[in-house]
């Protein structure tokens, strides 16, 4: 049973990461709604470190042209400035100050199905409201500190289950200009750094038992299906925009809410 539950937490991770969502609250209301006891640390574990190989395999290219243009002279890129490793440092920074900050009282005051069904809704709405009303076209080349600032505090509160850390990042960035693939992509970019610190912090906990077999499919699952979620994203926004997901939440939500009236 453990190594069923594995699997299916680690495939709804690797896809709701990724998709504005929300991977937390699906995490707290799939064993809710099957009747499972909470899953523990390694799970978490796991889970985190599965998205995080999701995102090095699609973005390591990416990573090295980032790294590598911050420490040369030469000419801008068309893709990324200059300064993009900077930018995500700066977005960065609120998000890891807060996960320390909230992590324990995230645990134990936001974790109920209807203040996660709220969520799902209220956010849902704010990322189809901006991404209707701020309909620009910035590409990341032209990204400032303070529009990456304002992106990353606005990731430091995606700990809260139902507010979704892909939603609310992409939703800032609209709002700060930029257009739905790149909003997209920059959440990936800062989703790194956020994910390895969140893995990091869970991990130092880890005892050899827990690394199980459940454990290494858990990862897998999330990994592969975290890139599937990534490559259909980037694909989908292309042509389209963000209403399939406010709808998706506000059925959820209902459901969550149908389930806790009738227990």
């Amino acid at each position: 049973m453990e190594i069923i539950q594995s699997l299916i937490l680690g495939t709804i991770q690797g896809i709701t990461e990724f998709l504005p969502v929300s991977s937390s609250g699906h995490l707290v209301i799939i064993p809710f709604l099957l009747g499972w006891k909470e899953h523990g640390l390694s799970f978490d574990v796991a889970l985190h470190f599965g998205t995080v190989i999701a995102l090095v395999y699609l973005f390591w290219k990416d990573w090295l042209g980032i790294i590598a243009r911050a420490f040369s002279n030469k000419e801008e890129s068309d893709t990324y400035p200059k300064n993009m490793l900077w930018q995500i440092m700066v977005a960065s920074i609120p998000a890891a100050i807060f996960g320390v900050l909230i992590d324990k009282y995230v645990e134990s005051y936001f974790h109920q199905p209807i203040l996660l069904a709220a969520n799902l809704v209220l956010f849902g709405l704010i990322l189809w409201f901006v991404d209707k009303k701020y309909n620009s076209n910035l590409k990341l080349e032209k990204i400032t500190y303070k529009q990456s600032f304002i992106i990353g505090l606005f990731q430091s509160i995606a700990l809260i289950p139902g507010i979704s850390r892909s939603g609310i990042t992409m939703t800032a960035a609209r709002m700060t200009g930029l257009d739905r693939k790149n909003a997209a992509k920059f959440s990936f970019l800062i989703g790194m750094p956020a994910m390895i610190g969140a893995f990091l912090f869970k991990a130092k906990d880890l005892v050899r038992d827990d690394l199980n077999l459940a454990f290494f499919l858990g990862i897998l699952a999330s990994a592969v299906f975290g890139m599937i979620a990534i490559k259909f994203l980037l694909n989908y926004l292309k042509k389209s925009d963000f209403s399939i997901f406010l709808w998706y939440r506000i059925l959820l939500a209902l459901i969550i809410v149908i389930v806790w009236l009738t227990r």
